[in-house]
């Protein structure tokens, strides 16, 4: 096998060799797949029946629903899941990182069940909100931090702080990245490629609904195309802000060196650099992936793995920045801020998740990559294993895919089967095709070994 030239702290092994896997095997599997679905899952017919009634589309957030219809989960508990029809899931997806802690974990359990007794919503300050605070503040080597409730409200202030700071307004954004839904993140976050343009510049693409104002977009790995842009637009672009490590399109691992060189290109042109971290978090280790992977941000946006599975985000970052907010040029509301039980999923997690916490599931996760890699290996698949931090996912690709237009290369129809393949067979990952699975606090080695033999079983099938 061969490596590319990734950062030092992720993983990613593309075989040498392969062989093609037959359109028509995977067109055959597939059909069988979507006969089995149909026929094991009565209840979360039904339910899907219902919901749209009431639920566009019949669910909560878009990306939940597929076609015919969604699975409806009823309870979780650890790493597992039971939908309507009864069935024993296990949960792979444990939503995006917002469950790195794992289902019902005992101690966020008890943090919450504590604060129940104090109150729910103060809507003032309090010691509670102090305390959550400078845990966030210490452990992801911040001065300041705000609380918010979703990923997309801290992204949307962390730009308005950019701004504030900068007197500018432009945005830079990465084809491909997903920054949450304010309009200028919604900006060719999945644009189709005939209107993208072209791959070193691209267009940016805009839907009908949004009010987006003015945002470059730049391939992911190419500073060359970012430093263009700066010395064309500086003296109008406040920020820009990247996931240091993509988790909308798979994970799309940063070029050794390409994360330091953004850091000296927004020093150079004066634009505030922000990691969103939303995604990442705790997922990349027990202080973030910005300190992982060696480069400081001027800003950060977290949510997701920092509340034990409460509604709660952050954004924060050096003093100079959030001053903006202390004298009023950046202007920051929300009734449910730094409520008590949100505060207690920090307590929680910063308890539970320790280095040595993360770092065991960290362990599970590369012995799932191994053993992973040995199949595609065994069985000459086209396709390799990419991982950071606990995450990991099968790229069905023969060589690495370094930004969104390699990923739209991806063979998506054997995606699709694998992620329906384990959906039949009790595994649970997002439905996107384009995510990746995640190990949570509450996985342990059965749960590695059924991953591992149920992506044996499929390599069989394509074989047979």
């Amino acid at each position: 096998m061969i490596t590319q030239s990734h950062h030092a702290e992720s993983f990613r092994l593309v075989p040498a060799t392969s062989t093609p896997v037959s359109p028509e095997k995977v067109a055959s599997l597939l059909a069988s797949e979507w006969e089995l679905f149909t026929k094991n899952t009565k209840g979360s017919l039904a339910e899907s029946a219902r919901s749209m009634k009431s639920l566009p589309l019949g669910v909560t957030s878009s990306f939940q629903h597929w076609d015919p219809y969604p699975i409806s989960i009823v309870s979780a508990q650890g790493a597992w899941m039971t939908d309507v029809d009864g069935r024993q899931l296990l949960d792979l997806s444990m939503g995006f990182g917002a469950m790195l802690a794992g289902h019902l974990n005992p101690v966020v359990v008890e943090e919450v069940k504590a604060s129940l007794d104090t109150g729910m919503l103060f809507v003032t300050p309090s010691p509670i909100s102090t305390d959550a605070a400078e845990r966030i503040c210490r452990r992801f080597g911040i001065d300041q931090v705000r609380f918010t409730n979703s990923g997309t409200e801290s992204t949307m202030y962390a730009v308005r702080v950019a701004r504030s700071a900068t007197g500018k307004r432009d945005i830079v954004k990465v084809e491909g990245g997903y920054h949450g839904s304010y309009d200028p993140f919604v900006v060719s976050a999945k644009p189709k490629l005939d209107t993208a343009g072209d791959s070193d510049f691209p267009t940016a693409v805009v839907d009908e609904n949004l009010v987006a104002g003015n945002v470059h977009v730049v391939p992911y790995n190419n500073p060359e195309s970012l430093e263009q842009i700066f010395a064309k637009h500086a003296s109008t672009i406040a920020c820009f802000i990247v996931e240091p490590v993509l988790e909308n399109i798979g994970i799309v691992l940063p070029d050794a060196g390409y994360l330091e060189r953004i850091r000296e290109l927004c020093d150079q042109y004066g634009i505030v650099l922000i990691f969103d971290e939303v995604k990442t978090g705790l997922t990349a280790g027990h202080q973030g992936a910005a300190q992982r992977l060696g480069v400081k941000p001027d800003l950060i946006t977290l949510a997701k793995s920092i509340g034990g599975g409460l509604t709660l985000a952050a954004f924060g970052g050096k003093q100079k920045y959030m001053d903006f907010v202390v004298n009023g040029k950046m202007a920051h509301f929300g009734t449910f801020n730094g409520n008590p039980l949100a505060m207690a999923g920090i307590r929680a997690v910063d308890k539970i998740c320790t280095a040595e916490t993360l770092a065991a599931a960290e362990a599970l996760n590369q012995q799932a990559l191994e053993r992973i890699s040995e199949i595609i290996e065994e069985y000459q698949l086209p396709a390799h294993t990419v991982g950071f931090g606990v995450k990991g996912c099968i790229t069905w690709s023969t060589t690495p895919v370094r930004n969104y237009r390699d990923y739209k290369a991806t063979d998506f129809g054997v995606a699709e089967l694998s992620w329906l393949w384990s959906l039949n067979r009790g595994i649970i990952t997002p439905p996107g095709l384009d995510e990746q699975w995640l190990i949570s606090l509450a996985h342990g080695q059965k749960e590695i070994d059924i991953l591992v033999e149920d992506f044996r079983s499929l390599a069989a099938a394509l074989r047979s």
